[in-house]
């Protein structure tokens, strides 16, 4: 039968320790970055800048790119999951990067990290948070940040003419609405962006602000059969969280998988993600 999780009390929705989740973040990094123009569109330059913390960092590829594009920034990534931490570390190794470390780290948790280490603090697509765990990480950003320090968070919604694939999205999107780990009241959509620029500030940051990013994934375009990869392994790999949930069954889930593939890879499919990066700064008499 399915179940409301109480808030407060939600763990990620895909295996953290999956060979095949983590193909799929690989996957995703290889476009996300150059989506946002860069990594870091939104200012100019962070020559003032000496440590950086990448929140959710997964197999650590922007936390890589960071520190070797920065070599006089310090670099640290943390993940939930032992096997990517490794796999970064292993290809930070063989980039001979020795200004990135990675640590495993469960964000939902008090950071092991002192007060006022870092001058900026990056989240990127970790939105299987709760209010109450957005709120209580924000709290702990806050901390670790340096006065006049940046909260940085990126955060996306995803729309497509294929009625399969929207389909299986607001499946996804119920799925959080059920369990408390999204911000919609009906599940109508995931509903975090409209709501980072809000949690930057009741955390108690100043100077928020924000910039939007639209890439297109449809047919004919370089990414598109990137983006119909990793829409199909996320699907896939979220089945038995969606079916614990109730918003669908084994059946029905296999069925629309198959008709996400039909669809997505039809001439006339069209798709975009919109990407909003939020930040806000860290009171320089906090």
């Amino acid at each position: 039968m399915p179940t409301d999780n109480p808030p407060g009390k939600n763990e990620y929705f895909i295996d953290a320790e999956s060979a095949a989740e983590m193909a799929r973040l690989i996957d995703q990094e290889s476009f996300i970055t150059e989506a946002m123009g860069g990594l870091f569109a939104e200012r100019s330059d962070i020559i003032a800048m000496h440590s950086i913390l990448d929140l959710g960092c997964g197999p650590g590829q922007w936390a890589r790119d960071v520190a070797l594009r920065y070599p006089q920034v310090k670099v640290t990534g943390i993940d939930i999951s032992s096997i990517m931490v490794q796999y970064a570390r292993a290809h930070a190794l063989v980039q001979k990067l020795t200004n990135v470390s990675f640590q495993v780290m469960n964000i939902t948790t008090p950071l092991d990290f002192p007060d006022n280490t870092f001058d900026l603090v990056n989240g990127r697509l970790i939105a299987f948070l709760s209010p109450e765990q957005w709120a209580s990480l924000l709290r702990e950003c806050l901390r670790i940040v340096r006065p006049g320090g940046v909260i940085r968070l990126t955060e996306n919604e995803v729309v497509t003419t294929s009625i399969a694939t929207d389909t299986a999205f607001s499946q996804f999107y119920q799925a959080m609405a059920r369990t408390r780990q999204g911000f919609s009241p009906n599940g109508r959509v995931l509903g975090i962006t409209s709501r980072l620029n809000q949690l930057l500030k009741k955390a108690g940051c100043v100077n928020t602000d924000y910039r939007a990013h639209a890439v297109d994934f449809s047919a004919g375009t370089a990414i598109h059969d990137t983006f119909c990869k990793v829409a199909l392994a996320f699907i896939t790999l979220m089945q038995p969280f969606l079916i614990n949930v109730g918003v669908t069954t084994p059946e029905e889930s296999q069925r629309l998988l198959q008709q996400m593939e039909i669809e997505m890879y039809t001439d006339d499919f069209s798709a975009l993600m919109f990407l909003l990066t939020a930040w806000g700064e860290k009171p320089q008499d906090a």
